[in-house]
């Protein structure tokens, strides 16, 4: 009947035109061939089970005959014949030998194996062109010629005479196989270890006929059996790999299939004699274990059948008897059930039940071949099985992590691989939650992880950075940790430049750099929040004396080009300058700790990039108006810093509270004496600037917390005189700051804290009236004028010291700077009604406004009068103070001088002229 049916389809398919049909009678009819050559050559097999002599005679003949020039007997259905027909020949001869040799009495046939049936399918299976052989491209010749060794290994293994079978022939074979199992074909069971064993691989073509996954079960059993051990577990599913995880779904469901029948039968056969090693047992489950998400419910079940025999087997090798029942293992098949339906939910779930079994059962020496073989799964082909791969692997971490602590940092390089290798949003959230779960348990060691890796941080590490921020308490930790390696390392080192002469430069410690860079990734994350608040005093702290400590600091060499090459490719997210990275990482914790307005308050008032130019006033400004609360431990926390071995950490602290005491807040916190004291302390410091700053900030008191003036008057007082008294102090700066501070500090204080200090400040700020900077002869001259209010109880002794002044504060009327010509005014005005005419003192107060224009030459004639009617004793006095300044730096109090002398000997009276030295007069000295 088969056989009929056959020539009747091989009839239609010969009659087929192109274009007669469509493509659905087509692939019909291809599919009517297909069965046609499996019912011919059954035909065949049919016959040699009691006929095998007279079947192999005849295929003898057929292969004899010239059948590529006429028609023969059964074959004379071929009629004109093309080369496409002839492969259609071979491929029918090829499958009947196949079949001849499975149908055949095995106690016959293997005799006849080499000789007669291999030798004629090795002879046809390959085309002569110009006497050369050539592969054929035919898939259908090829399948058959598969399908036929497939067979032929069968009736071998079968046979009585198995045992003692020589295979003579069997290295040409292999290599006909290696070639059918190339990579463009399908991959083969170990053909390069088939040498080693009686029979051929059969694999490639078994997996392509589902009728035939019974026979490959046998097959590999046998083949298993000459080897139960690990290494032939290994072994075997080594080749099969490729399978279990192929990318085609019925390729995968026998695969699995077939393994979990291998290892229900390795289960069955083992016999330990003594305790050895499953060495791979991890591997092994990692092979099976994602594969209970697969996107087949058949391999789903299968799955778990796998890795149920897996655990019972290490229970073996364990020493456990093989009908041991571990009540852990058996929940396996309780959880067969939950992987029934396709959701997603329930399967994960389902999975991550498994994996904690897995977990509970796996040894401690398998644990990490398992996780590294688990990872290899994220880039599975189905996506429900890397899914599954990424929830064992966390489950894992879990159940078994913190046995692991020397195994992190190999773990975390795994993960940052993945990550650049696997470009899926559910890897990356799981790594995430991978690098989570290794830092609760070994927090050091994931942070020290991180931090060795390469400057500037990829996108990789900062995700996995980021996922440090996900739970408060955690992250707190991770956060202190990162605090402790800013501030245990010196900030830079210094090193010689290259140019010889050229000085050194301050070149950034790594350790610190990264700290703070990572500090920034952990902050840049929404999820941080809490903990940031919760550490906002250390965490300024730390970053605010990070940004003072790293002004003018360089990057190392090597870090300068490796950020030059990552600008390079595209724009950096930012520099990793170690003071703008700095600067960006406070600003990110300003806006995580719910102080935005503080980080915006700074960006108005200047801009972050001037902060460190400011020495942190701006910022101190801020934090007094909007982070109040905040201030007590900031302040507590800075306070130590004031006595630090860092000149710039000092400086930007005390800069910092100077900027504080400017605002009420101190005062309303019960921080106003705490903070006067350490700026009273810092007057001896060995750094100008801190001194500097210290006065300031003293002097900001009075606008700050005035009240609080009048309690600590004298102490106040005594700072500032000795700041004007500095002995350190090339540059008058500190003196400059004294000055301006006092001024300040004089609308408040009580007069009796004044008056014992009064006339040395008068004496010791006179100098400064002719100073070359504009600024200290501003405040000087301002500060005189203060110090007059308090003159009072003091009149004669301040009147001589305003008699000392006054030629110089008229003069410098026409100072060439605005600002000391309206400090000159003021002082003028002060002291007016100290000088006991009346007349002098009106002029003062009316000519001297600071909104009035001022007609100088008019206004000394008057003033000359005056003093000459007042002071006629004086004129020499005054002339002498005159001629000094003829020499004059500035042009127009040079000229200015010569002008009062003479106003002044044209308003005195003849009597007092007397006084005048004329030769030194005209001599101009």
């Amino acid at each position: 009947m088969q056989l009929r049916q056959g020539l009747l389809l091989n009839k239609l398919f010969m009659e087929f035109q192109p274009g007669s049909l469509d493509l659905l009678e087509a692939y019909f009819l291809l599919m009517c061939f297909r069965c046609f050559l499996q019912g011919l050559a059954s035909c065949f097999g049919i016959c040699a089970i009691n006929h095998l002599e007279e079947t192999l005679a005849k295929l003898e003949d057929f292969v004899r005959s010239d059948v590529f020039k006429k028609s023969v007997g059964l074959f004379s259905i071929f009629k004109d014949r093309s080369d496409n027909e002839v492969e259609k020949v071979k491929s029918t001869l090829i499958l009947c030998y196949g079949y001849v040799a499975m149908y055949a009495p095995k106690e016959l046939v293997l005799s006849r194996i080499e000789a007669d049936i291999l030798k004629n399918i090795f002879q046809y299976f390959n085309t002569k062109v110009l006497g050369i052989k050539v592969e054929t491209k035919d898939l259908t010749l090829k399948l058959c010629l598969i399908r036929s060794i497939c067979m032929i290994s069968q009736a071998i293994y079968k046979g009585v005479k198995c045992g003692d079978f020589i295979f003579s022939r069997k290295a040409e074979l292999v290599a006909q196989m290696v070639v059918r199992a190339s990579p463009g074909g399908w991959p083969g069971l170990g053909l390069n270890r088939c040498r080693e064993r009686s029979l051929p691989p059969c694999l490639p073509g078994l997996m392509l006929y589902g009728d035939t996954i019974s026979a490959l079960k046998d097959l590999l059993k046998r083949l298993l059996q000459r080897n139960l051990t690990p290494h032939g577990l290994q072994d075997m599913f080594a080749h099969l790999g490729p399978w279990i995880k192929s990318n085609k779904e019925h390729e995968r469901q026998r695969a699995v299939e077939v393994s979990a029948a291998l290892l229900d039968f390795y289960l069955s056969k083992l016999n330990v004699s003594t305790v050895i090693p499953f060495y791979n047992l991890g591997v092994l489950i990692a092979l099976f274990s994602p594969r209970c998400s697969d996107s087949l419910a058949g391999v789903r079940q299968h799955a778990v059948d796998c890795v149920y025999c897996l655990l019972y087997i290490q229970l073996c090798y364990e020493g456990f008897a093989r009908d041991h029942r571990d009540e852990m293992v058996e929940g396996l098949k309780a959880l067969k059930k939950g992987l029934e339906e396709p959701d997603f939910t329930v399967l994960f779930h389902t999975c991550n039940n498994i994996a904690m079994v897995i977990g509970k059962r796996v040894p401690p020496d398998q644990l990490m071949s398992l996780l590294l073989a688990m990872f290899e799964g994220l880039a599975d082909p189905d996506k429900n099985c890397s899914r599954a791969a990424t929830v064992m692997i966390n489950s894992l971490l879990k159940e078994r992590g913190g046995v692991l602590q020397e195994k992190v940092p190999d773990i975390m390089s795994i993960i940052h691989s993945k990550l650049e290798e696997v470009d899926e949003e559910h890897v990356r959230k799981a790594a995430q939650q991978t690098v989570y779960i290794l830092a609760s348990q070994h927090k050091s060691v994931v942070v020290s992880s991180l931090l060795g890796s390469s400057l500037p941080f990829d996108s990789h590490t900062c995700t996995m950075w980021r996922s440090l921020a996900t739970e408060p308490t955690l992250t707190s930790q991770i956060l202190e940790q990162l605090l402790e390696k800013v501030n245990r390392d010196v900030p830079y080192k210094e090193s010689k430049c290259f140019l010889l002469g050229s000085g050194s430069e301050r070149i950034a410690t790594p350790l610190p750099l990264a700290a703070t860079c990572a500090l920034y990734e952990i902050m840049s994350a929404p999820e941080s929040g809490a903990a940031v608040l919760g550490l906002y005093p250390p965490l300024f702290v730390t970053l605010l004396l990070r940004v003072s400590c790293t002004v003018g600091v360089q990057l190392p060499k090597n870090l300068q080009s490796r950020e030059r090459r990552s600008s390079s490719h595209g724009p950096a997210p930012r520099s990793l300058h170690p003071c703008s990275c700095a600067v960006e990482t406070l600003k990110v914790m300003l806006a995580r700790g719910g102080s935005e307005e503080v980080a915006r308050a700074v960006g108005n008032a200047g801009g972050w990039e001037l902060m460190v130019m400011t020495r942190a006033a701006s910022l101190g400004s801020a934090m007094a108006r909007h982070a109040g609360p905040r201030l007590p431990l900031i302040v507590k926390n800075l306070v130590p810093t004031l006595s630090g071995v860092f000149d710039s950490q000092r400086i930007t602290t005390t800069a910092f509270f100077a900027e504080l005491l400017n605002s009420n807040v101190v005062n309303d916190l019960i921080l106003l004496e705490t903070m006067m004291d350490n700026m009273t302390g810092r007057q001896k410091d060995t750094c100008l600037l801190v001194r500097m700053l210290a006065l300031r900030g003293l002097g900001n008191i009075a606008s700050g917390s005035p009240e609080k003036v009048r309690k600590h008057g004298a102490k106040l007082l005594a700072s500032m005189v000795n700041g004007m008294d500095d002995k350190d102090d090339p540059h008058n700066l500190v003196a400059l700051e004294a000055m301006s501070s006092l001024s300040k500090l004089l609308d408040h204080v009580e007069e009796r804290d004044i008056q014992s200090m009064l006339l040395h400040i008068a004496i010791r700020i006179r100098p400064f009236f002719d100073s070359e900077q504009p600024d200290l002869r501003q405040s000087s001259i301002v500060l005189f004028g203060k110090l007059t209010k308090f003159s009072e109880g003091n009149c004669e002794v301040f009147f001589e010291q305003i008699l000392n002044g006054l030629v110089t504060l008229l003069l410098h009327l026409q100072d060439p700077k605005p600002e000391v010509v309206k400090a000159c005014k003021f002082a003028l005005r002060m002291c007016g009604p100290n000088m006991g005419c009346e007349g002098l003192c009106d002029m003062f107060l009316n000519h001297l406004r600071e909104d009035r224009s001022l007609h100088y030459g008019e206004f000394m004639n008057n003033v000359c009068k005056h003093l000459m009617q007042s002071y006629p004793e004086m004129l020499n006095r005054l002339i002498l103070t005159n001629l000094f300044y003829f020499k004059s730096n500035w042009v127009d109090i040079r000229a200015a001088a010569p002008m009062f002398i003479g106003f002044l000997v044209l308003h005195v009276d003849e009597d007092h002229c007397q006084q005048v030295d004329l030769d030194q007069l005209i001599s101009g000295e």
